[in-house]
């Protein structure tokens, strides 16, 4: 190599590669005919071997330019991936955001969508924030949360964005010892996991025409990724989001033609920090991966149009 070699004459070489003329290269890259030319002849002088032969009906690629292609196209995407960290950071993406979500949300969906996101938004780094409480965004010590019932105040901003379908489930060891209920009056015969404090449960199944007590509930507890364990565990049958059943091979749904009552999924921020365009990525993230997490599970579901 005759001197230091010009990364910045690599979008060159690709484009003369793939167009095959020096007339398609530069008109990719928007310069003249000779100026590519002129880059081209000093990209082969600064490697020291010839890339193209110039023929009548164009270039023709040598085996030193197939073989230096792979190399030269990785450059390039680093180059790129480099233009978009270094965008992000001046439009002010770099930074923290503080995500809210409950429980299940946070330990079972949220984790691999998150892991898209670092690829997607690299220059952003996340607080997961655990918690069922509204409250936390009101006092901004959250600057997003996903939440399933839609905020009254008016100084938040909530966008509809899914629905989670609730099931009835029950681990296959479960199963196995008890059996498995034909129908929705056969519940009351089995072992169930109920709430402690929450009335959820007990109003579903007044709706579904059952009274029952809480005294009925083998094992009760409001915490729940405590509940999704006892369910994984086999204490009895349980009322959770599809979307925690589907990933696992021990848990089973039970009476699938049984409709439930499903959960809506808001997104939710401050109405004064979102116009911040961080945060504003980050929705925009999580309002499309959210529901195409949940796509394969959930039948579809009309969502509000508007964006806040």
């Amino acid at each position: 190599m005759n001197r230091p070699f010009d990364w910045r004459l690599v979008p060159l070489f690709l484009a003369a590669l793939d167009k095959g003329s020096l007339m398609g290269a530069a008109r990719q890259l928007g310069i003249s005919q000779p100026t590519a030319g002129r880059q081209l002849t000093e990209l082969e002088q600064q490697l020291g071997t010839v890339l193209f032969e110039r023929t009548g009906r164009g270039l023709r690629p040598t085996p030193m330019a197939h073989g230096l292609a792979e190399a030269a196209r990785t450059m390039a995407q680093g180059a790129a991936t480099l233009g978009r960290q270094v965008a992000g950071a001046q439009a002010g993406l770099a930074g923290t955001v503080r995500i809210s979500a409950s429980q299940p949300v946070a330990c079972v969906l949220l984790p691999p969508i998150l892991l898209k996101m670092q690829t997607a938004l690299p220059e952003v780094q996340v607080e997961l924030v655990v918690t069922n409480a509204v409250s936390n965004l009101l006092e901004r010590e959250a600057d997003v949360a996903l939440r399933m019932v839609r905020p009254e105040q008016g100084s938040l901003v909530a966008r509809h964005i899914a629905r989670v379908d609730m099931v009835v489930c029950a681990s296959r060891h479960y199963v196995a010892r008890h059996g498995a209920p034909a129908h929705f009056s056969d519940l009351l015969a089995h072992r169930l996991i109920g709430f402690d404090q929450a009335d959820d449960i007990i109003r579903g199944f007044a709706a579904m025409g059952f009274h029952v007590t809480p005294g009925q509930f083998a094992l009760r507890t409001d915490d729940l990724m405590a509940y999704w364990q006892a369910v994984c565990a086999g204490l009895g049958i349980g009322f959770v989001g599809r979307y925690m059943v589907d990933p696992s091979p021990e848990v089973q749904v039970l009476l699938p033609e049984l409709t439930l009552p499903h959960l809506p999924v808001w997104l939710t921020t401050h109405r004064e920090v979102h116009t911040n365009p961080r945060i504003r990525a980050v929705c925009d993230f999580l309002a499309e991966a959210v529901p195409a997490a949940m796509a394969s599970n959930n039948p579809p579901v009309s969502l509000d149009a508007g964006r806040p």
